[in-house]
């Protein structure tokens, strides 16, 4: 099946990347697009920039660079199944929709999980849908991380919403987990502008004494295991979180706090790793997680950490500007029962309510 070719424009967030990073953000809405794909289609010539075919992965996007690439025949694949399988919705509108992810619900499938995941679900959701609609998910949650997901139902708003929301967070401004949950669209709202926001709730280990911080460090695959991800000064691709500190406990010997972190770069695991690279492991996190519920002293306190089910972490709120509207979109997705019931035995919980 032929592809037409795509055009597309450098912009702010392009200046200085590679050129094949630049591919996958901006063709993110194609499953073809891997890395070692692109990173073929230019070696092969099929790139051009400003009318010239450039080969080299490593070349440099400029702003405004006009880059059009020819993409490959494709075979057919074997079509997803569509699942009713309940969602909730959060937003729709006839070119996007918002939904609240459980935890424990895989969003795409995969070799081991092909059947009840999100794009099962939103494929019955769109069952109805017209013309060129088709469920289309902006950035996706790990199976075991909860909160908003955010859908495009064309390949333009996808393209649009993902530069939005890769463009780079405005300076952190104050906020409380119990401040009015649901939607508000507003041309006029503080929040709003080109660049999108995406915030988090995590409950880590760890007495973070800092009210407010950033956590500014290179973010790669582990050499050991291509499944990890490792942060340090020079392991890969820039990175960026800010968070603060909307609660802590004693937790003696321990430490627990609850952070509000900000996504400025999007890159895989990227809470989670550099949480832990700063001390404080993400209570329950399998892979980046440590036992510190063992250290310890209540022996209820430590039994609900060591048996908390998945890693403690919310995609609480997603900001953005409207793709075709150009009103300000913020969606919430409320903290849900397994996560307000850990805030309750840490001593957490009266901070949500502020």
């Amino acid at each position: 099946m032929a592809e037409p070719p795509r055009t597309l424009t450098a912009d702010r967030g392009d200046a200085g990347r590679r050129l094949d990073l630049v591919l996958r953000r901006h063709l993110a809405d194609l499953d073809a697009a891997t890395r070692t794909r692109v990173q073929s289609w230019i070696e092969s010539g099929q790139v051009r920039v400003n009318g010239r075919a450039v080969r080299r992965v490593s070349a440099r996007a400029a702003l405004g660079d006009v880059v059009t690439v020819v993409l490959p025949d494709t075979p057919p694949r074997e079509s997803m199944a569509a699942e009713d399988v309940g969602l909730r919705i959060l937003y729709e509108d006839h070119h996007l929709l918002a939904l609240d992810k459980p935890a424990g619900v895989v969003v795409h499938p995969a070799y081991k999980n092909v059947k009840g995941t999100v794009m099962n679900a939103l494929l019955w959701h769109a069952r109805a849908w017209t013309g060129a609609q088709r469920p289309s998910i902006v950035g996706r949650l790990d199976k075991l991380t909860s909160g908003v997901v955010v859908v495009a139902k064309t390949a333009t708003v996808h393209a649009a919403l993902q530069r939005a929301l890769n463009a780079g967070l405005p300076p952190s401004r104050p906020s409380r987990v119990g401040e009015p949950r649901g939607r508000s669209l507003d041309t006029n709202a503080s929040g709003g502008g080109s660049a999108g926001e995406k915030e988090y709730l995590a409950v880590v280990y760890g007495r973070v004494n800092v009210a407010r911080g950033e956590i500014d460090l290179e973010i790669g695959h582990d050499r050991r295991d291509r499944r990890r991800m490792v942060a340090a000064a020079d392991a890969g691709a820039s990175s960026l979180t800010r968070f603060e500190r909307l609660a802590r406990v004693a937790a003696p010997r321990a430490g627990l706090s609850l952070l509000r972190c900000r996504l400025v770069t999007g890159r895989r695991h990227q809470i989670r790793v550099h949480l832990a690279a700063r001390g404080w492991p993400v209570v329950g996190d399998p892979t980046y997680g440590e036992p510190r519920w063992q250290q310890i002293a209540d022996p209820l306190l430590a039994a609900t950490l060591r048996h908390f089910p998945r890693q403690a972490l919310h995609a609480w709120r997603v900001g953005f500007t409207h793709p075709v509207t150009r009103a300000w979109l913020q969606l919430e997705a409320a903290v849900p029962s397994d996560f307000a019931r850990l805030l309750a035995a840490c001593g957490l919980a009266s901070e949500t309510s502020r």
